[in-house]
């Protein structure tokens, strides 16, 4: 089945992961896309993520998975270890039981390279118009559409469009302003990142993802750049009293944090000369999405603490179920409202297991005890197969 395509484009505000999927998925589904970004250039924000089948299946869809694979590394396993002594608790397969059991590979890559194949894969599509350098000043909805103001430093230009999406990140000025909801809230965790070149650590790290738990903060270690380069994230409970949301750390102040961790551990967190800090914000899945012809996509609506390694990936579904939704839509506030109801739902359970991760991978001593003799007895398949209802979703197209 066919349909004309509609008079007025999509709006979709913001140039990350999320907005530049979502401009894809609306696109294909018949739909012009503008698609506006306030930074006058798309920089590279953060440092590695983990792409699960999930995910890639989606993206998957595009035609994208070489060019993926290509700028990726795709671990073995992910291999958990103890903070208190450096001991194995368990390792959960991935590589070629992942591509058996899901269909698709569990891949980790840089932030950078998988903006940059979206990029490519936005720039390639006629139906999609990117505005960098543009702020979205005033938004009124009609009964037909969506009037914005739209400024950039050259103009400033109205804007008329059927819908108005909002994938501006966590701290969204869609959700804030325009949608009158609420401030991301400081979640009392920061991630210090920080990247070094593969030659610099230890071979046998570069084949898996390593987790380690610890009192009140873990690490995550994972290779990207076609594992040319090593990405090292520590998680931390700690307060944050400085200007915006990230930073440059002070490297001693963080080793001091981990200086009764296993030397091997620490030997590697040394390595860095420059670490960079970022507050760890949230926004509850289960607030409204949708108001009208308006929505929200990705972190400005569930943003999720990083202990599932899943914000980039829901950002992904949502935009596979919008376009689904909105294709052929007549009745777009209606089709808006079917996106939050298919969509809400998991990713509140998505967060939800995030957090749960959270308590369970900060456990301090006894309590850590209990986690450590689960994990130790659990069978690699069993730990996998947990993880089912994250990594096998495929858009089925039903609520």
């Amino acid at each position: 089945m066919t349909h004309s395509i509609p008079a007025l484009p999509v709006a979709v505000i913001g140039a990350g992961i999320g907005g530049l999927t979502a401009a894809l998925c609306l696109a294909r589904a018949g739909y012009r896309v503008e698609l506006l970004e306030r930074t006058e250039r798309l920089a590279e924000v953060g440092a590695g993520l983990q792409l699960s089948p999930n995910a890639l299946g989606v993206l998957a869809g595009f035609g994208l998975l070489p060019a993926l694979e290509a700028k990726a590394a795709e671990p073995a396993t992910v291999r958990i270890r103890s903070a208190r002594n450096g001991r194995d608790l368990a390792r959960v397969p991935l590589g070629p039981v992942a591509r058996e059991r899901y269909g698709l590979p569990y891949l980790v890559l840089h932030r950078a390279d998988l903006q940059k194949v979206l990029l490519e894969a936005v720039s390639t599509s006629p139906a999609i118009t990117l505005t960098l350098g543009a702020m979205l000043a005033d938004v009124v909805q009609t009964g037909t559409g969506i009037e914005a103001q739209i400024t950039t430093a050259n103009e400033s230009r109205k804007l008329s469009a059927c819908a108005l999406i909002g994938a501006d990140g966590v701290r969204s000025e869609v959700r804030q302003r325009v949608m009158r909801g609420p401030e991301a809230r400081f979640s009392g965790r920061t991630a210090y990142r920080a990247t070094l070149p593969a030659s610099a650590v230890p071979d046998e790290l570069m084949t898996e993802t390593g987790l380690w738990l610890g009192p009140k903060a873990h690490l995550v270690h994972y290779p990207v750049r076609s594992g040319r380069e090593f990405n090292l994230v520590a998680l931390v409970e700690e307060n944050w009293d400085a200007e915006g949301w990230s930073e440059p750390a002070d490297r001693d102040a963080l080793l001091r944090r981990f200086a009764d961790w296993p030397a091997e551990i620490r030997a590697v967190m040394q390595l860095p000369d420059v670490w960079l800090r970022w507050a760890l914000c949230a926004v509850d899945a289960d607030r409204p999405w949708a108001k009208g012809r308006i929505a929200l996509l990705g972190d400005a609506a569930h943003a999720m603490l990083p202990f599932a390694a899943q914000g980039a990936a829901m950002a992904i579904e949502d935009a596979a179920v919008l376009g689904r939704v909105m294709q052929g839509a007549k009745d777009i506030p209606a089709a808006l409202a079917a996106y939050q109801q298919q969509r809400q739902p998991r990713a509140t359970q998505v967060q939800q297991a995030a957090s749960t991760n959270a308590t369970i991978y900060h456990m301090a001593w006894p309590a850590s005890l209990a986690r450590d003799t689960v994990l130790r007895a659990s069978s690699p398949e069993r730990l996998l197969r947990r993880m089912d209802w994250i990594y096998g979703w495929r858009d089925s197209g039903t609520a």
